[in-house]
């Protein structure tokens, strides 16, 4: 039975990378793992998903067709993952997400140079499920409190937790086959 939440749960979530938040949400459902554990409040976690689409908005809107970018917010603080073809073209997109509504603060980690191909986009998603996976798997700490994006196979871990959910997180990604780095772009809460 486990194996088949795992299997389910990581299809789903090859889904949602694909789909968005509904395939998050049937994915939280099919497996049996609510939202509850999230340490945000519901209004954060749609606030979250506005920032991210915002985002995205900002960057087409000024037609930056040659920036790859990712955004990522969690509690309402945006990491932004990709490629950018300069370190002008990398601040400018900084400056659009800091003027989001919403947004509390700005990490960004694209690194300069060409868009990443198709197929470092599936390595990472590959990347993104055997994490969670390895999350579940563990049972030391809710695996939705901590938000996976895997860029180029640099591997970020978002979310509120304890400083030993923290490093516990980071370990277990570390140790995910395929994970060249794991940044930690966590709060914590103790």
């Amino acid at each position: 039975m486990r194996h088949s939440a795992s299997v389910l749960f990581l299809s789903l979530l090859a889904l949602s990378t694909l789909s968005g938040c509904a395939a998050v949400a049937v994915t939280g459902a099919a497996t049996g793992v609510l939202m509850v554990d999230d340490r945000r409040t519901g209004a954060t976690f749609v606030m979250d998903e506005e920032i991210e689409l915002k985002a995205g908005n900002q960057l087409r809107e000024n037609h930056m067709e040659a920036v790859n970018a990712s955004f990522t917010s969690y509690n309402r603080r945006l990491l932004i993952t990709g490629q950018a073809p300069s370190e002008a073209a990398k601040t400018q997109v900084s400056d659009l997400a800091r003027g989001v509504t919403n947004v509390r603060d700005v990490i960004n980690e694209m690194t300069l140079g060409a868009p990443s191909s198709f197929s470092t986009h599936s390595d990472d998603a590959y990347i993104t499920s055997k994490v969670k996976a390895r999350f579940i798997d563990d049972k030391q700490f809710h695996a939705n409190r901590v938000k996976v994006v895997s860029e180029s196979g640099v591997v970020y871990l978002m979310g509120l937790v304890k400083q030993a959910e923290g490093n516990q997180a980071a370990d277990l990604a570390a140790g995910t086959s395929g994970v060249k780095r794991v940044v930690k772009v966590f709060e914590y809460i103790d």
